[in-house]
């Protein structure tokens, strides 16, 4: 976008119980009709994308500290939904904000705009019904699966089928390296991004560097999460043809060092990046990750 934005305008939102997905659509038209009468300056729906999130309770102010970082550099509409299966109810709940910036160069804002959709009961297994009204004609969609997904589930089902990239952080899951097994089921439905991937680019592109002294490396001593170590044993193995190369892991909850043969690798420069840029580098990507998905394959 070639004018700057600047600091977010003000902010409004919107709530409701028991909803039906057409007064999602017609409370955002109003919200957006009552900043203009307000006094702000007209805005410009400028989406790039439909983001969706599937969110637990448990990660969802996380989840929403990531999108709050993000909503300037992908102007989108984002529904994040939040399955609650066990409430004792059977409806939407529902509430909406747009958060808008104003162009430096322009008398106008751009505005991004976010539904929260707790779905009660049996709406948590029809999550594809509910957010295909709410899509974006003729954008990419877009899914954050915070956590790990239930394997074989109508919703994990129904959402691949509706968007063109999935994004995971396999950090977020126990007893790695089994569900990479389950994981590699989804390569040729969607691409699929993960987190913890992005996290070991500085050091895949050092590893690299030292090529052609790594080529008979026979073993990868990694202290970061469980998630890096396998999958930056499994590059290696990939990448150089040796699934024999043997990995060692000490538990850390950052990438902080790596060993080839005993050997320690040079640190790599740069500061790591922060959740919501990593997340924002994700939502930049459109084709499918053939390196990774080999990585996977071998970890």
């Amino acid at each position: 976008m070639a004018a700057a934005l600047t600091a977010p305008a003000e902010l409004e939102s919107w709530s409701g119980e028991d909803v039906k997905l057409a007064d999602v659509e017609s409370e955002l038209g109003r919200l957006r009709a009552q900043m203009v009468e307000e006094g702000a300056p007209p805005n410009l729906r400028t989406s790039v994308m439909t983001h969706l999130a599937w969110v637990s309770d448990e990660w969802l102010d996380r989840a929403r500290a990531a999108l709050s970082g993000m909503a300037e550099r992908h102007p989108s509409r984002t529904i994040i939904l939040i399955p609650d299966p066990d409430s004792g109810k059977d409806q939407i709940d529902a509430s909406l904000s747009l958060e808008c910036y104003a162009l430096a160069e322009l008398e106008r804002d751009v505005c991004s705009e976010v539904i929260e959709l707790r779905l009660h009961g049996r709406r948590t297994q029809a999550p594809a019904s509910i957010v295909e009204p709410l899509l974006i004609s003729d954008l990419p969609v877009f899914l954050r699966w915070r956590g790990e997904p239930s394997w074989g589930s109508p919703e994990l089902d129904q959402l691949v089928g509706v968007v063109d990239r999935l994004i995971f952080d396999t950090t977020e899951w126990d007893d790695l390296p089994y569900p990479y097994t389950r994981l590699a089921e989804l390569f040729e439905r969607t691409a699929v991004s993960d987190i913890a991937w992005a996290r070991t680019s500085r050091w895949r592109a050092l590893l690299a560097s030292l090529w052609p002294d790594i080529a008979d490396v026979g073993s990868i001593r990694v202290q970061g999460t469980t998630a890096q170590a396998y999958l930056l044993a499994g590059w290696l193995r990939s990448r150089l043809g040796r699934p024999d190369i043997e990995l060692e892991h000490d538990q850390a909850d950052t990438l902080q060092g790596i060993e080839l043969d005993g050997k320690p690798a040079p640190f790599p420069p740069g500061d790591p990046p922060l959740p919501s840029d990593v997340l924002s580098d994700e939502l930049d990507r459109f084709t499918r990750d053939l390196v990774y998905e080999a990585a996977v394959l071998a970890a």
